[in-house]
């Protein structure tokens, strides 16, 4: 059974930050730089939050606030779920499709080591499947 360990083997274990007491216009900055939907919000070396660009259309744009002036405390998703990185694949799968969010840390003993995105459970999926594909061709063509 495939594990988010997987996932951080293939694509490393870098994760964006922003401190709590930063902007929002800081945090999209930070994600426009970095070609990402969210970042992880932290207070010190404690994970409290995630802010996304949804986060920052839903409670700043829409609101009319100044990202200028507005702390990403104040914008961000919290309390914030996290997963391990002996979590299986499906188990995260179905906590983010159940809680509809896109973006999951990863936490072990030691604290944040990676982030997985749904788009990371796709990419994964589509990898297993073409490894089906290609076995089962092989099987049925011999291997030609």
């Amino acid at each position: 059974m495939a594990t988010v360990q997987s996932i951080l083997t293939r694509k490393g274990r870098d994760v964006v930050t922003v401190g709590v007491s930063e902007t929002a216009l800081a945090a999209a900055e930070r994600m426009n730089q970095r070609g990402i939907g969210g970042l992880v919000a932290i207070e010190g070396d404690r994970v409290v939050g995630i802010v996304t660009e949804r986060d920052i259309l839903r409670r700043i744009v829409a609101d009319r606030r100044d990202p200028a002036r507005t702390p990403v405390q104040d914008i961000m998703s919290a309390p914030v779920a996290s997963c391990r990185p002996d979590t299986s694949l499906a188990e995260c799968r179905g906590f983010m499709t159940a809680k509809r969010i896109r973006h999951l840390p990863v936490v072990d003993e030691r604290g944040l080591c990676g982030i997985v995105t749904i788009g990371d459970l796709l990419a994964q999926e589509v990898d297993e499947h073409q490894a089906t594909i290609e076995y089962l061709n092989n099987y049925i063509h011999g291997g030609r």
